[in-house]
């Protein structure tokens, strides 16, 4: 199973490929795409990538579905024997976003090269 962890708008998700999650608004068009490289954790069956504190040449490709607002959330605040109430309202703005590829380059191996010797020449 592959997925990933990501920081985006301030939260972390996990996510797996063709995934929709919902997240703060990002500022974005609908219908558009972006990409994030603010990947904590990668992991692609036993390979297990771990961040320090992000994982190094791993990438988040994402498309935009949706921008609307929440519903309507109710605060009220009250104080006992003080006749003090007050209501307010607040509608989230969110994005519905889907998660269309998780990659990850490998580093390029590294080769030793043979050295060669240098004979030591005495000097008298």
């Amino acid at each position: 199973m592959k997925y990933a962890v990501i920081a985006l708008s301030g939260h972390q998700y996990q996510i797996e490929e063709n995934q929709i999650i919902t997240l703060d608004k990002l500022g974005q068009e609908e219908k558009s795409t972006g990409s994030t490289t603010e990947v904590l954790l990668y992991v692609d069956g036993k390979d297990i990538k771990i961040g320090k504190p992000i994982v190094e040449n791993a990438k988040v490709d994402y498309e935009i579905v949706k921008n609307y607002q929440g519903e309507k959330l109710r605060v009220f605040k009250y104080k006992a024997k003080s006749r003090y109430r007050k209501t307010q309202g607040f509608r989230p703005q969110l994005s519905d976003i889907k998660i269309t590829k998780i990659s990850i380059k490998s580093a390029p191996k590294i080769t030793k090269k043979p050295v060669k010797k240098v004979a030591k020449v005495k000097k008298s």
